[in-house]
């Protein structure tokens, strides 16, 4: 089972998401696993780092090597999106129009979180919603 994280940049909260997931999936010998992807990955693009920093501290509090996300961000494809087996965008109202400009007729097939960004709300406050968030989905599969 493939679980798409979707979120801006593919940056910070998609691949905090994608690492818990593959994490605590591989812990508990499940048959799932998460990718992550960015709907506007141009916004990260001249970003000194692949990965913010934020999550990467998130992910060692947490003992979460990085290899348990991608290396990079990626931008979301048709194909990404039509090999999921669920899709999760981490904000519904930032993500919403950007998906249906980008890939019309997929929003009715995703689940909203509503994960806000580092300008709207701390990674202190965000990234432990988001954590719980993934375990309980990881709970009900």
């Amino acid at each position: 089972m493939c679980i798409l994280f979707l979120c801006s940049g593919n940056y910070y909260r998609s691949r905090f998401a994608e690492a818990v997931f593959n994490f605590h999936a591989q812990r508990q010998h499940m048959d799932a696993f998460a990718i992550s992807r960015g709907l506007a990955t141009h916004l990260v693009a001249d970003f000194p780092v692949r990965i913010s920093p934020d999550t990467t501290a998130a992910l060692r509090k947490c003992n979460i090597a990085l290899s348990f996300t991608s290396t990079h961000p990626k931008q979301v494809t048709n194909a990404d999106l039509a090999t999921a087996h669920l899709i999760i965008a981490l904000n519904e109202h930032e993500h919403r129009t950007m998906l249906e400009a980008l890939h019309p007729g997929w929003a009715e097939r995703v689940e909203f979180w509503n994960i806000l960004d580092v300008d709207a709300a701390s990674p202190q406050s965000e990234l432990p919603l988001l954590e719980k968030k993934v375990l309980t989905l990881l709970d009900n599969l």
